[in-house]
């Protein structure tokens, strides 16, 4: 078997700059590929709370509510994995679902008991403080969609 033991560094490799620049355009410029999994993780976790939390007959309005912004959030977030370029413009409505969701116990629900409030503002404020992070990445990217490599 081969002594390779010397190899300590890939910056020697005579095709690094390359598989750097292949990197860099694969992840289209994204200063925030680490915020889709919890994104995707946090509309899933929407999604299923109602039956987690097992309010599905203490507030059925809420069932169906969370149901859809947690799917609406998952596919943003895949939105965000898929076509970050296209999709990263999109975070402020991550942000506005964030707001929706810490208001959303009291207009759709049904004088919800504390878990049930609890639960949906912190789904909203996570929602809000990852958009902020997407929207602020995007931003300070200057558009990079329209750039060219």
């Amino acid at each position: 078997m081969a002594n390779v033991s010397h190899r300590s560094d890939i910056t020697s490799h005579p095709d690094a700059a390359e598989m750097q620049d292949r990197y860099s355009r694969m992840l289209g410029g994204r200063d925030v590929a680490l915020v889709d999994g919890p994104v995707f993780l946090l509309g899933l976790y929407c999604a299923v709370s109602p039956w987690i939390l097992h309010y599905t007959t203490s507030q059925p309005a809420l069932v169906p509510h969370n149901l859809i912004v947690g799917i609406a959030i998952g596919l943003l977030a895949l939105g965000f994995t898929a076509a970050p370029e296209r999709m990263y413009g999109l975070s402020w409505a991550m942000c506005a679902l964030g707001v929706w969701m810490i208001i959303s116990a009291w207009i759709v629900g049904d004088s919800p008991d504390a878990g049930v409030v609890v639960n949906n503002i912190i789904i909203g404020c996570l929602a809000l403080l990852l958009g902020l992070v997407c929207a602020g990445a995007s931003a300070k990217g200057g558009t990079r969609a329209g750039r060219t490599p």
